[in-house]
């Protein structure tokens, strides 16, 4: 078993996962935006980038307070990226115009929302394929447990940390992880 494999199995949800580089690079992917219009992560490269997983029936659906919290503090060296999905208890009927006026009319979300999307299954989007596929991502397999959870990668590309629906984007532990990533040399 390789260190990276060795290390990999040993992780701890929240935390800090060591860079490795990918097999596939991240700034390969591209998704539909809110509106319907492409948009590629090539755009995003050299800043951290948060992505999360987000539903409007949810009782985590106050968690958009904090993520347009922390988009606004840490705008300069972090982009965040809303999917909405349908997939855990239906909490995001609603299509994307609803979507998007909710999010700015309830909670002011000024960080770009992608169009709703599958975040496991068959219908996977490529995005989340290579957020919890290791053979893409090169350091960790996970599952999207339910909405909210939030997946960073640093400003090369690297997946960095998986945080789990529980963990508050602008509570002390989150604010800490995002930090050390930050700051790291």
């Amino acid at each position: 078993m390789s260190v990276v494999a060795a290390i990999a199995k040993s992780i701890i949800p929240n935390t800090i996962l060591p860079r490795v580089e990918a097999p596939v690079s991240f700034y390969d992917l591209q998704f539909l935006d809110i509106n319907g219009d492409l948009r590629s992560m090539q755009e995003f490269k050299g800043k951290h980038l948060l992505i999360v997983n987000t539903a409007s029936k949810c009782g985590f659906t106050y968690q958009y307070e904090g993520l347009q919290e922390l988009y606004k503090t840490y705008k300069e060296d972090l982009e965040i990226i809303g999917f909405p999905c349908n997939q855990f208890k239906k909490q995001e009927p609603a299509g994307n115009d609803q979507i998007a006026e909710f999010c700015e009319l309830q909670f002011g979300v000024k960080f770009p929302m992608a169009s709703k999307i599958d975040v496991k299954g068959d219908n996977v989007h490529p995005v989340y394929n290579w957020l919890t596929k290791k053979e893409q991502n090169g350091i960790l397999s996970s599952e999207v447990e339910w909405n909210f959870q939030k997946y960073w990668i640093d400003d090369i590309g690297a997946l960095r940390a998986v945080v789990y629906t529980n963990v508050k984007p602008n509570g002390k532990k989150f604010l800490k992880l995002a930090e050390e990533l930050i700051n790291e040399k």
